[in-house]
């Protein structure tokens, strides 16, 4: 990372900044092209330096068929504050921001019960709530994780909260 002062390596702070995020793009590679998709997300972090990212979808479609054939993937979230600019130089202008930067590998979760924990972690980052689903629900929908040891994140140290 160019600019080490943005850098975050500490746990805590990473987690800060995925409590705040929402969506997650996932990148990955077909067929030699990038292609990147935006998903809702929930996480764990089982160990200091382990990152697991929840995600569902559709039980079929162009994104599951590229993770069957490559399940190495990029992924990013990010959140952007109030917009930083000079009045005498606009070539000085962006936003205040923070994100975590990652890759891993996918990892499909078919167990109805571990389907039913992923599924829950998703809906209480996104919601804010405990849900239990049920078989019948699991059983519709496709679950799979992003397993990560290698992620960074990079805040502007001047980023307001929301």
């Amino acid at each position: 990372m160019r600019r080490k002062d943005r850098k975050v390596t500490n746990i805590n702070d990473i987690e800060e900044i995925l409590l705040q995020c929402k969506t997650c793009h996932v990148a990955m590679v077909d067929e030699g092209l990038p292609y990147v998709v935006p998903l809702s997300y929930g996480y764990k972090i089982p160990e200091e330096n382990l990152l697991e990212l929840y995600f569902h979808s559709a039980s079929e479609g162009r994104k599951l068929d590229i993770l069957k054939r490559n399940n190495k993937v990029c992924f990013e979230m990010a959140y952007e504050g109030e917009a930083l600019h000079s009045e005498n130089n606009p070539c000085n202008a962006g936003y205040y921001f923070a994100s975590v930067i990652g890759d891993g590998e996918v990892v499909f979760i078919e167990d109805d019960q571990e389907k039913s924990r992923a599924l829950s972690i998703i809906f209480k980052h996104q919601v804010g709530k405990d849900v239990i689903f049920t078989s019948k629900q699991t059983k519709s929908v496709c679950v799979f994780k992003i397993v990560s040891t290698e992620f960074t994140g990079k805040k502007n140290s001047q980023l307001k909260a929301r």
